[in-house]
């Protein structure tokens, strides 16, 4: 079974995307977004072959946390932005340390933080350990590192095992 689907999630994942894509939920659209999902990790399958494993259920209630912060951070940039003179604002540079080693994780912890307003991932240092950070309102800085450490890394490491 490990042959015929290397990587199952991401054949979930292509199958539903195709779906989206098509915008379509037809016996045919379905058909041909599993074949998609089936053969695209099939034949990339060579080129991961140090590839992480992954706890689905930490997944998805980690993407119901972003999902909830994206929402929230939506509110609090449109107050900054409409409500708070520019004198008080406190943009900082963040170097937030990196527990995380897989490439992976780093990618999709730097990733949440971009996703997530106010806040955009620059740079990882070239020996991996830590992330660069900008916040568009951090008056704490320490507290805005420790937060996106509690909040999203230690959970990323429950996800890639």
């Amino acid at each position: 079974m490990n042959r015929l689907l290397p990587h199952p999630g991401l054949s979930v994942l292509l199958a539903i995307l195709w779906v989206v894509m098509v915008n379509d939920l037809t016996f045919g659209a379905l058909f041909l977004g599993l074949v998609v999902g089936v053969l695209v990790p099939l034949f990339t399958a060579p080129w991961w072959p140090g590839r992480p494993r992954v706890r689905f259920l930490p997944a998805f209630a980690y993407m119901g946390v972003v999902l909830w912060d994206i929402l929230i951070a939506n509110f609090q940039v449109a107050a900054i932005i409409l409500f708070k003179p520019v004198r008080d604002l406190r943009p900082a540079w963040l170097t937030i340390p990196l527990d995380l080693r897989s490439p992976e994780a780093i990618t999709v912890f730097a990733g949440t933080i971009s996703l997530t307003p106010g806040t955009v991932s620059v740079d990882v240092s070239a020996c991996g350990r830590f992330l660069l950070v900008h916040a568009l309102h951090a008056p704490d800085p320490a507290a805005e590192i420790a937060k996106a450490k509690a909040r999203y890394e230690a959970r990323l490491k429950r996800i890639f095992v």
